[in-house]
């Protein structure tokens, strides 16, 4: 268990740890070539296309600039509200309020806790008298385990869970409420977009003698005459989506080994085509990668083709367009046939936030592949279970030396204890966690969502049922277990459950410990950017060649809800549940949600590019689940009480849980619907503003490419950039032709001077000889003229018409 003087050692490492990184994100962020790796948003926005004026390429050499370390932070807060819900989107704005909003809640509850409970805890005395029986260290007297068993100390515990129960419900309402007035009025002032007039429709009926997009035309035709526009099939073009990726790889490695060549003309790149390049022939690598991309442009059109002509490719999913808002909402919102499994309607995600290679997969199936997932969840949760009970026996090493004492001359090393009590504990559990998010993903991509937003909520919400299992719940039972051994093995089994209660407070330091690691020296590495910055460099090093590949190198990336929303949802657990029980948690909890809301807005304003716009649809998730919270707090409260005897007090508990779960009911059926349904209303005083104000709109024609598949805009793409081509091999051509005539004209102009010299110099000719030359030069420059007259009048048309993309 970590003593004070453990967790001393452990703040010191991670503030250490966080002021380096900041140090160094100080310095990295103000050189010119580190520019696109911390400002991408600005570039991508179209604030920044240059490197700034004033400094050099490579090192920036204003020394004032390296002084000013802290200068992102008031950069960070300059931007108000509602321009940064114009720069970033309205997710971003209200993923910031969740940091708000526990710093609302937590900082009057840590006040009031520390005023009040501290004392109360510290005078209670009961941990001295059990120091033979349970381990404890003196940080556990601050809490809620030193009051004696039966006190009437536990009233006042009892007033602070209602007091804190009522203050987080209160703040919770006026979050809601403000978010779903936001999302309302953002959905009312947003602009024409696509997802407005769309509806997805799945699971079509297969109809005999009809294709796909015939059985829709003429079912919307019946059932909606007088909104339905249109619809666009989707067509199953995942293996030519895989040959794509394929491509892009191989272009890779080929704009790589040109540039190898260029750097060093002398010697063609050779390597072997096995296994890492240690096995099979060798070949001129240029040569081998042309090749391959050559294979693979023909088994590229191929797919194409079949694509294009396999009726067996088109889906029984289409997205469904209509000429108003009211009409889409009507559809989407409503049941479209008889029986309840076909001809399912939903709001279609907007175009950036479909997740396209799920639509192809069958409707029947999806309640299966769920099935499995869950499944699949359930035992990586439990086998999670192993490495988090070898984090808590790292964490508790007091009780392992009970048990086996021939470790204790190791474990006893004063460094060496201080090391694993107070900072290996947290670091070990974040490494553990690392790899989670991605593997949780894949799970949710397998389950059949059809857009990234209900992906990055699905897996989120997997995430959090771990995060509650294994590192809440399952480090209380570790921890628990490992810490009081001793008691579990030399006392009587009536007297476990009190040890228990005693004991569940004291994981508060282990907690504290996660926190510095996760929210301090975490979230100064998120703004340091580590990886991004390195694979830029990389990228900018082997396979960049023109302003465009720079571009695409440049990786802004996301918040990343998937695993933020989880751990922010861990820390309002641990605040709720640890504010009556160990208020001595608290401060660790407000510096992170401070910290964290810095570095976040920075990273919005100057970095993040978030891939869709979903209108903050999260924010009932994030709603309930601290409420989960709040619940979880009383349940472990009532049962920490009930096992130290306070009859009196504990029965008060249960009218806690009950207000709780009647205040979410409220909130839910006032507040969610904002989040589910649009509201007809809504839809038809803006279909009416849009046609008083663009009578003359033609919506069929912007919504025509709208839901176009990305294959038909891979086909779009390929065949510009072949045009450009050809087009940029003919301006070369014709601009070496232009230089050669230039070169001519000058060489016979020069001759012809040298020979009027001459002439003039030695004074051989008469006025009739003098007359005769001029002529002749005369019908020498209307020769020329004629010559050019030919040449422009000849089949190669002039030069300046193929000047595409150049300069003049």
């Amino acid at each position: 268990m970590a003593t004070l003087e453990d967790l001393g050692v452990s703040a010191f490492i991670n503030i250490l740890s966080a002021f380096v990184f900041l140090l160094l994100f100080a310095v990295l962020r103000v050189q010119p070539i580190n520019d696109r790796v911390y400002f991408p948003k600005l570039y991508l926005t179209g604030q920044r296309r240059h490197l700034p004026q004033g400094v050099r390429r490579f090192v920036n050499l204003d020394l004032c600039s390296y002084f000013r370390f802290l200068s992102w932070v008031p950069g960070a807060l300059r931007m108000s509200h509602p321009d940064l819900i114009h720069h970033a989107g309205l997710d971003s704005a209200v993923y910031l309020r969740i940091y708000t909003l526990g710093l609302k809640i937590f900082l009057p509850i840590m006040v009031v806790a520390l005023l009040v409970l501290i004392p109360v805890n510290v005078s209670g005395g009961t941990l001295l008298n059990l120091r033979k029986e349970v381990v404890f260290s003196d940080i556990d007297k601050l809490s809620i385990s030193n009051v004696s068993p039966g006190s009437n100390r536990f009233f006042i515990h009892l007033l602070m869970a209602y007091v804190f129960t009522f203050w987080t419900c209160f703040m919770l309402y006026k979050e809601y409420s403000n978010v779903a007035f936001m999302r309302l009025h953002f959905l009312a002032s947003q602009k024409r977009c696509a997802d407005q007039f769309t509806v997805i429709v799945r699971n079509i009926p297969h109809v005999s003698s009809h294709s796909t997009s015939e059985t829709v035309d003429e079912f919307f035709r019946r059932n909606h005459p007088d909104h339905y526009l249109g619809q666009q099939a989707v067509y199953n073009a995942n293996r030519y989506a895989k040959l794509v990726k394929q491509k892009e790889r191989l272009q890779n490695w080929l704009d790589y080994y040109q540039l190898k060549f260029e750097r060093h003309p002398g010697r063609r790149p050779i390597g072997r085509t096995g296994c890492f390049g240690f096995c099979g022939r060798e070949v001129d690598q240029i040569d081998y990668y042309r090749a391959r991309i050559s294979e693979l442009d023909k088994k590229l059109a191929s797919e194409r083709q079949r694509v294009l002509n396999d009726p067996k490719a088109v889906m029984p999913v289409a997205f469904v367009t209509f000429d108003s808002r009211w009409g889409a909402a009507v559809c989407a919102q409503t049941q479209q046939s008889k029986n309840p499994t076909q001809w399912l309607t939903d709001w279609a995600p907007e175009p950036r936030d479909v997740y396209w290679q799920n639509l192809a997969i069958p409707f029947f199936s999806l309640s299966i592949r769920k099935f499995l997932i869950s499944v699949a969840v359930f035992a990586l949760v439990f086998f999670y279970m192993i490495p988090i009970a070898f984090v808590q026996s790292l964490a508790n090493l007091e009780g392992i030396e009970k048990v086996a004492p021939f470790l204790r001359p190791v474990i006893e090393v004063k460094v060496v204890k201080s090391f694993l009590q107070g900072f290996l504990p947290g670091l070990a559990l974040k490494i553990f966690l690392y790899i989670l998010p991605t593997v949780l993903m894949i799970m949710s991509k397998v389950e059949g969502y059809v857009s990234l937003s209900s992906l990055e909520r699905r897996a989120a919400s997997k995430y959090y049922y771990f995060m509650l299992v294994n590192v809440f719940l399952g480090s209380i039972i570790a921890g628990t277990a490992f810490e009081q051994l001793y008691a579990f093995f030399h006392q009587p089994p009536t007297q476990i459950p009190r040890t228990i209660g005693v004991a569940i407070p004291m994981k508060a330091t282990f907690f504290m410990t996660y926190i510095m690691v996760d929210g301090w020296a975490g979230i100064a590495n998120e703004i340091l950017r580590v990886k991004p910055l390195v694979i830029y460099h990389l990228k900018n090093m082997f396979i960049v060649k023109t302003e465009r590949d720079r571009e695409k190198a440049m990786d802004p990336g996301s918040i990343g809800l998937a695993e933020n929303l989880p751990s922010l949802q861990l820390y309002f657990l641990l605040g709720l549940v640890y504010a009556v029980v160990t208020p001595i948690l608290l401060p660790f909890i407000i510096i992170f949600f401070a910290f964290a809301f810095l570095v976040y807005r920075h990273q919005i304003i100057n970095v993040y590019n978030q891939e869709y716009e979903s209108a903050a649809a999260f924010w009932p998730q994030v709603h309930s689940r601290i409420i989960a919270s709040l619940l979880i707090s009383h349940v472990t409260l009532f049962g920490l009480m009930s096992t130290m005897k306070a009859a009196y007090s504990t029965p008060l508990l249960i009218f806690l849980p009950l207000l709780t779960m009647w205040f979410h009911k409220y909130c839910k059926s006032r507040f969610e619907p904002a989040f589910r349904k649009y509201p007809l209303e809504e839809a038809m005083e803006k279909d009416n503003l849009e046609r008083a104000s663009e009578p003359n709109l033609n919506l069929k024609s912007y919504l025509a490419n709208a839901y176009l598949h990305p294959i038909f805009h891979m086909f779009e793409q390929q065949q510009q950039q072949q045009q450009e081509e050809v087009q940029q091999e003919k301006v070369e051509v014709r601009i070496d032709k232009v230089q050669h005539h230039h070169r001519q004209v000058e060489e016979e102009s020069k001759s012809n001077q040298a020979t009027h010299y001459h002439h003039h110099h030695e004074q051989t000719t008469t006025t009739h000889h003098h007359y005769h030359h001029h002529e002749h030069m005369s019908m020498s420059s209307s020769q020329y003229h004629m010559r050019q007259t030919d040449t422009d009048d000849s089949p190669s048309p002039p030069h300046f018409v193929y000047h595409y993309g150049i300069d003049p």
